[in-house]
């Protein structure tokens, strides 16, 4: 059993791994409870972002830049995805959808070995956040605690703009019933875009906050992509508060379980789908009961 300050740093890393989760998982929950679209290829966004945050620090040495950029050109290739293609299978069978977006995940890994080429590169963390901070008499990296840090802001500012915003009341009554909310007159179609713009930014954004702690290379999109329909399906999909939960159920799960349980850690994230979906078929907190 390791001792209370390692709980704490394995706490920290778990907290650490929620936050590029929920970052990952939010804008996904969202578009699926909005528009009950499955589009698996979210995590090639992310894969995205991270390579044109690579692209942005290399060529003009700020990482704060490469965080500011990277993000808006990761929606913008979301966006034009969509108004190229998603868009034309957004009403057909969920089969159909799945094949289109998990074909768009080989295309981006292709895109960026042709790019970028086949190797695992890493960002250095900015210098301000480069050092190490004491925690419990051991050394924790100040990066890992900005990301916490900014994985909870952004949970508070998209809460607040879903609970305090006009665009939020729209959003969530299309989550809530899409052919009313359009009957009223609200465009759900605008709504789905705005949320599906938000979400290819929070995922280009996860990108770039997790090239300086993990590496990044063709195919890392794949790798990221289980625990983040996990999550959806954990949490509730269409849900803030289910995507924030489930991410910290998720990341605490396999971090302490890769501490505590090594023999278990492969199969401990999908332990606890099964144990909650058991329990709420749901998910935990759906935007929508389950019927």
């Amino acid at each position: 059993m390791p001792d209370p300050a390692s709980l704490v740093i394995q706490l920290l890393n778990g907290l650490q791994y929620a936050m590029l989760l929920f970052l990952l998982s939010v804008g996904l929950s969202v578009v699926f409870g909005l528009m009950n679209f499955i589009n698996l290829a979210h995590g090639t966004v992310y894969m995205l972002g991270a390579f044109l945050g690579l692209t942005l620090v290399r060529a003009t040495g700020s990482f704060w830049g490469a965080l500011a950029l990277a993000p808006l050109f990761a929606a913008a290739i979301g966006a034009l995805f969509y108004a190229v293609l998603l868009r034309r299978v957004q009403g057909e069978s969920a089969m159909k959808q799945v094949l289109v977006t998990f074909g768009l995940i080989f295309i981006g890994i292709d895109v960026v070995r042709m790019i970028w080429g086949d190797y695992e590169e890493a960002i250095a963390a900015p210098a301000l956040l480069a050092d190490s901070v004491r925690i419990w008499g051991q050394l924790y990296p100040s990066y890992r605690l900005f990301v916490i840090a900014l994985g909870l802001l952004v949970a508070i500012v998209l809460w607040l703009g879903l609970e305090r915003t006009r665009l939020g009341a729209v959003v969530r009554a299309g989550v809530d019933d899409r052919v009313m909310a359009a009957s009223l007159g609200i465009n759900i179609e605008a709504a789905f875009f705005g949320v599906f713009c938000l979400g290819c930014w929070l995922a280009g954004l996860a990108g770039v906050v997790a090239a300086p702690v993990l590496q990044i290379y063709p195919g890392m999109d794949v790798a990221i992509l289980i625990p983040t329909l996990i999550v959806v399906v954990v949490g509730g999909p269409g849900s803030l508060k289910g995507a924030l939960l489930g991410s910290l159920l998720i990341g605490m799960a396999e971090t302490f379980g890769a501490v505590l349980l090594p023999e278990f850690a492969s199969f401990m994230i999908y332990a606890v789908m099964v144990l909650v979906l058991l329990l709420r078929p749901g998910g935990l907190l759906p935007a929508r009961p389950a019927a």
